[in-house]
């Protein structure tokens, strides 16, 4: 037998279990356990019940065992983008008439005003 932080595990029960529920598993593990043959486990037997034999004691008990509520999920990340590496004939040309004046219309800024003398 392993001692164990729950005395309720330690006498073999439910949490909430009466008082006489209590009592009879008690003696019952005491019976399985005797203090002259197995001491370390008789040890945590007592202790255990010593947690569980009053009404106040049982109360205090309950509260130090309550567990811890569970983590909350982490949120969904979304996907990252995906970015389209490779290069397009469609890109090219874009970035060609981006650059040069291949798809320029208005040329009036380049022309230069005539003075006749």
């Amino acid at each position: 037998m392993t001692a164990s932080g729950d005395p309720y595990s330690v006498l073999g029960l439910k949490r909430g279990a009466s008082h006489e529920e209590i009592r009879r598993a008690y003696f019952q593990k005491v019976r399985e356990h005797p203090p002259e043959t197995d001491p370390e486990a008789f040890k945590a037997i007592r202790a255990a019940y010593e947690q569980l034999r009053s009404a106040e004691q049982r109360l205090v008990t309950d509260l130090y065992l309550l567990q811890a509520p569970p983590p909350w999920p982490a949120p969904a990340r979304p996907a990252p983008p995906h970015f389209d590496l490779c290069l397009h004939c469609q890109e090219l040309l874009a970035a060609a008439k981006a650059l040069t004046d291949l798809a320029r219309t208005d040329f009036r800024d380049d022309y230069q005003a005539v003075h006749l003398s």
